[in-house]
């Protein structure tokens, strides 16, 4: 971050850049005060407030039961906490999946209430007129394809995706299409190495392994 001032928060155009000059950066997951601060400090570029605050933080099965009233004091929190990273919320399960109309309006609420600077969102092809609606209204979306948590019940476990020919074709099409509607970044869960670097080398924004 030797390039970034300390006085702002990170940006989609930094993160563009660092794309392009080929610098890998970290993004982490926090939920609280007192990690945000250290993560900060650190210098991690990017801070997720992810749903995953339910199995993770809120003692919950999976992340499925996390509501967005939970998640905005939690964001707010993180946010409040930070000077330079920038804050990522997820979008909770049954926020945003009925229409673009509603994943616009969760989305402000996590922009207005918790002071986020983005919203991640989980799918890929089926998804993409609603990252295309909410880049429209000016709200950056970072993508999430591969093993989506919030699929957890229709994938039978949290189990590797991607590694049939078909499966691997499906999930870089989902990626490029996330790319081609506005997504500035885009999440990779728990997909074989190999297509993980193919994606990465085929796509103009930034991914993120996980």
């Amino acid at each position: 971050m030797s390039n970034i001032s300390p006085s702002r928060r990170i940006n989609i155009s930094d993160l563009a850049k660092k794309k392009i000059r080929h610098e890998k950066w970290a993004m982490l997951t926090s939920y609280e005060q007192m990690t945000a601060g250290i993560f900060d400090e650190a210098g991690i570029p990017v801070l997720l407030v992810g749903d995953s605050a339910g199995n993770n933080f809120l003692g919950m099965e999976n992340t499925i039961p996390v509501t967005v009233d939970e998640l905005i004091p939690l964001a707010r929190a993180v946010v409040n906490s930070t000077h330079q990273a920038m804050v990522v919320a997820d979008l909770p399960f049954g926020s945003y999946e009925a229409s673009p109309e509603q994943a616009l309006a969760t989305s402000i609420r996590f922009l207005k209430e918790a002071g986020t600077h983005a919203v991640k969102l989980e799918g890929g092809v089926s998804m993409a007129p609603t990252v295309q609606a909410l880049t429209e209204a000016g709200i950056p979306v970072m993508g999430h394809v591969g093993m989506t948590p919030q699929s957890v019940h229709a994938f039978s476990g949290f189990r590797m995706q991607g590694k049939t020919e078909e499966t691997a074709k499906r999930i870089l099409e989902d990626a490029l299409a996330l790319e081609a509607a506005g997504a500035y970044a885009v999440v990779l869960e728990c997909v074989p190495e190999q297509l993980a670097r193919e994606i990465t080398q085929t796509l103009k924004i930034p991914t993120i392994g996980i």
